[in-house]
C-alpha cells in the first residue's frame, strides 16, 4: 500500500487521517496547531516528524488539508518544505479550497521537482470523512490521478476528475460562491421578516414549498427557527475567505463578480464584529443587528 502523509490535521484532515488508518495505511505526520489530533493519529500508529520536507521524504503521496492558499504555499516551498523532500514520481495532493491560479504554479513546480500535484477539494462534513463517504473534485495530471484514485476512493463516496490542474479548485469555488450567497440571501430574509412581524416558521413554510427550496435554506432555517446552526459547519471566517477567493478568481480571469462583493461585505462585516469563528448560519443575528441600527 502507499505510504501517505498528511500536513493539516484539523477537523476535516484528522477525520481524514483516521479513515486512512482504518483502511490500513501507514501515515506520517506532522504537527501544526492542533495537537491533540496529531496525538490521536500517532496513539493510532501515525508517525509524527517535524518539517513538511520529513513528510514528503516519506511519503509517496502527500496530502494537504489546509485553510488558504498561502498556508499551502509556505508547507509546499523552502528547505523545509514538501517540494525539497519530494520523492521521484510521489503525488501530491491539496484537498483545501485554493486559489486555482496558485494551484497551477504549483503544479509546475512539483511537476520540475519529478513530482505530480493534484488540486482535490472536498465536499461534505468531517463525519463524512470517517466514514469514507466525502466528495472529491480532483484534477490535475490524469496519470498520477488514475495511480492514486484507489486511495481516494477508499475515502470518498464520489470521487470526480475535472481536467487540468486548478480545474478542482475552480468547481469547488463556483459551489462555495452559490452556497454562500444562498445562505446570505436566506439569513438576511429571515432578519427582515422579523422587522416586518411575519413569524420565521410561516417564512420557511411558504418558501420551501416553492422553487427556490434548497438544503442551503433548510440549513439557515435550523439555526433560524430550531436554534440549531450545528448543521451547516462551517464558519463565517471561512466562508468570507472563499467568497473571497471566488471574487479572486474571477479577477484573475479578467471577469467581474456583481453578487459576490455583497456577499462578501456582509461575511467580512460579521467578522469584523468578532463572529469570525461562529457559524454561517449565525449570519441571521448579524442582519439583524444591521436592521436594528437602521
Amino acid at each position: 500500500m502507499y505510504k501517505i502523509g498528511f500536513i493539516g490535521l484539523g477537523l476535516m484532515g484528522s477525520a481524514m487521517v483516521e479513515r486512512l488508518q482504518e483502511k490500513g495505511y501507514s501515515l506520517t505526520v506532522m504537527a501544526n496547531r492542533s495537537r491533540p489530533n496529531v496525538d490521536a493519529a500517532v496513539a493510532r500508529g501515525a508517525v509524527e516528524v517535524s518539517s513538511a520536507r520529513e513528510v514528503a521524504e516519506n511519503s509517496d503521496i502527500v496530502m494537504l488539508c489546509m485553510t488558504t492558499s498561502d498556508q499551502v504555499e509556505a508547507r509546499m516551498r523552502g528547505e523545509d518544505g514538501v517540494i525539497a523532500g519530494l520523492k521521484a514520481g510521489a503525488t501530491v495532493i491539496d484537498f483545501g479550497t485554493s486559489l486555482p491560479a496558485s494551484t497551477r504554479i504549483l503544479a509546475n513546480e512539483v511537476a520540475e521537482a519529478g513530482g505530480s500535484f493534484l488540486d482535490g477539494p472536498l465536499g461534505r462534513t468531517p463525519a463524512h470523512a470517517q466514514q469514507g463517504t466525502l466528495n472529491i473534485m480532483a484534477a490535475g495530471d490524469e496519470e498520477a490521478f488514475e495511480r492514486i484514485k484507489s486511495v481516494l476512493q477508499d475515502q470518498a463516496e464520489n470521487v470526480f476528475y475535472l481536467g487540468g490542474s486548478g480545474s478542482g479548485h475552480t468547481i469547488k469555488l463556483l459551489n462555495n460562491y452559490i452556497g454562500m450567497t444562498t445562505a446570505n440571501m436566506m439569513a438576511e430574509a429571515f432578519a427582515l421578516a422579523d422587522s416586518a412581524d411575519i413569524p420565521r416558521q410561516t417564512v420557511y413554510d411558504v418558501l420551501s414549498a416553492g422553487p427556490v427550496h434548497s438544503s442551503i435554506m433548510d440549513f439557515i432555517k435550523a439555526y433560524a427557527v430550531d436554534g440549531d446552526p450545528n448543521v451547516m459547519e462551517f464558519s463565517i471566517k471561512n466562508a468570507a475567505k472563499d467568497v473571497g477567493y471566488y471574487t479572486q478568481m474571477a479577477k484573475d480571469s479578467g471577469a467581474k463578480s456583481f453578487v459576490a462583493p455583497n456577499s462578501l461585505a456582509a461575511l467580512q462585516g460579521a467578522v469584523d464584529q468578532g463572529m469570525g469563528e461562529e457559524l454561517v448560519p449565525k449570519m441571521v443575528d448579524f442582519y439583524q443587528s444591521q436592521i436594528k441600527k437602521s
